[in-house]
């Protein structure tokens, strides 16, 4: 049976980079194929060309048996191939219908975009493929699993049959997980092809036909995920086992670090994003928040590190009032900060290593002397972070952006941690990166909250929040409406909190009266 896709002896280069190194791949048509790999490993690079956005420099790639050299994304789609990627592109002040059109919008006779045409093909595709969303629903009141969907949809609306989804569960819940799950069955039932880059290894040999490991550029091997464990997969993947993020000993103290009390933060339609959240963290502990995306937790974190202004409510640090204190400031009294998107918030990636590492602490030693630079303190201060991190890269002088994404991130922690903080508020600290760098840094948070340092984990991942976090809140709506200890909490019964189905649980548990009153046991001491 030919192929859906075979790429042969792939070799991309960049400067002073073999990004893959005689790379082969054979995708079967109608299986579920899972790409993985630690960063820097070529993963992207080797989807990016499939898509046509970057060429090889040798080698060849054939897509159902036929030689194709795809000089454009527009050159994928013709060919059947669609790619979601784990950012999504969408217009949130447009209807599904609007985005799922975007850019490939059918026209009538008079060269008006043909609306019934696009709801017909709109409807046809998601009957065909079982992707259920209402058409005129603004995306802006999706949620993030929904949104997702949309994207999956858009690529189908232009005839996709090869989709490639670029770590498709980084922003899901359990269930949310499992719905995508489900469509992608759905998916391949129809005759799909589904590329799926992912790092969670459990994740990959429950949905996967196949894996192909890629390290360092070539494909280490492809193997059949019924004879592998998760543990198989990081050896392969990393050459060690697989990290677990659990945190035994506790470390919390009675000083209170950071306290948050009635804090109210309104966007720019006077909506409450947070809504009167309350919040202590004391010396040695991590308090960790799980959430949906979008119920209020990045607007929580710009009110606590000072990007935005609450409409009420206070932020203290040690017992200081940050109230009228700018970012700088607020660094600058105790308060480090890794940013959720480190391209956008985190890294100048454009700018050598030793002046990102002065980023948010360029006034202080060993960064600056008077109101100058002190280069040579700061180049010597990167070098210290890129050893102590193990930051991987050639010299403190190259690009923030020749680094994979793991050594980016270590590079973020490192600079935080070493300017000896109070607090860290932590962001989706290991989104995007592979086992190994996870593994580096979780030791980190580990190491820094036994010396002391007061967290907050903000992540999207469960097990990540339940085996690092002293306490877990949850946010909701723009609301702290649980407090669980993560002893004593699953992964799938934090997700039902998260998306409220557990809150509309306890509520109706609270309200309704026992089927049988006269028959109802006392539990002991449940009246004490």
């Amino acid at each position: 049976m030919t192929a859906a896709i075979e790429l042969i002896g792939i070799t991309k280069r960049f400067p002073g980079v073999i990004a893959n190194d005689d790379v082969n791949l054979t995708v079967q048509r109608g299986e579920i194929h899972a790409i993985c790999g630690e960063n820097g490993a070529g993963k992207s690079t080797l989807m990016k060309m499939l898509y046509g956005m970057q060429a090889p420099d040798e080698g060849q790639m054939l897509i159902d048996g036929e030689p194709v050299s795809l000089s454009s994304p527009s050159d994928a789609i013709a060919r059947g191939i669609g790619m979601v990627h784990q950012h999504f592109m969408l217009a949130d002040q447009l209807t599904v219908l609007e985005n799922v059109i975007l850019g490939s919008e059918p026209v009538n006779g008079i060269g008006m975009i043909d609306f019934r045409e696009a709801r017909r093909h709109f409807d046809e595709v998601g009957e065909s493929y079982g992707l259920t969303i209402d058409p005129d629903d603004l995306v802006e009141t999706l949620e993030v699993g929904e949104r997702q969907r949309v994207e999956i949809i858009k690529v189908l609306f232009r005839g996709a049959q090869i989709l490639i989804l670029d770590e498709p569960t980084a922003v899901l819940v359990p269930q949310e997980v499992e719905e995508l799950f489900r469509n992608m069955r759905d998916l391949k039932a129809k005759g799909a092809t589904i590329l799926f880059i992912d790092h969670k290894l459990e994740e990959v040999l429950e949905i996967a036909d196949s894996i192909t490991v890629l390290r360092q550029g070539r494909t280490i091997a492809t193997v059949d995920p019924k004879d592998v464990t998760a543990g198989d997969l990081a050896e392969l993947m990393v050459g060690s086992e697989l990290p677990v993020p659990d945190t035994t000993d506790s470390t919390v103290t009675d000083q209170v670090s950071l306290q948050v009390e009635g804090l109210t933060v309104l966007d720019a339609d006077r909506r409450r994003v947070v809504d009167d959240v309350s919040l202590t963290i004391h010396r040695g502990e991590i308090v960790g928040i799980a959430g949906v995306e979008g119920n209020g937790q990045h607007e929580l974190v710009s009110a606590i590190i000072g990007t935005m202004t609450p409409d009420s409510g206070t932020v203290s640090l040690n017992g200081n009032d940050l109230a009228l204190r700018s970012v700088r400031e607020r660094r600058e009294a105790g308060m480090a900060y890794v940013p959720q998107d480190r391209h956008v918030e985190g890294l100048l990636l454009d700018a050598p290593l030793w002046e990102n590492t002065a980023l948010g602490h360029q006034t202080e030693k060993p960064f600056s002397k008077g109101i100058w630079i002190d280069r040579a303190g700061t180049r010597a201060r990167t070098e210290e972070i890129c050893d102590w991190y193990d930051v991987r890269t050639p010299n403190v002088d190259v690009s923030a952006h020749a680094l994979s994404g793991g050594n980016q991130q270590k590079l973020i922690l490192g600079r935080e941690i070493t300017s000896e903080p109070d607090l860290l508020i932590a962001s989706h600290p290991t989104r995007g990166i592979d086992v190994g760098a996870q593994a580096a840094v979780w030791d980190h948070l580990r190491t820094a909250r036994a010396g002391g340092l007061a967290t907050l984990l903000i992540s999207a991942d469960l097990d990540e929040l339940i085996g690092l976090s002293d306490t877990i809140v949850v946010m909701f709506h723009g609301k702290l409406v649980a407090t669980l200890d993560p002893a004593d909490v699953t992964p799938r019964v934090l997700g039902a909190y998260m998306t409220g189905a557990r809150l509309d649980d306890d509520a109706s548990a609270r309200t309704a009266p026992p089927a049988h009153p006269e028959s109802t046991p006392v539990t002991e001491g449940a009246g004490s």
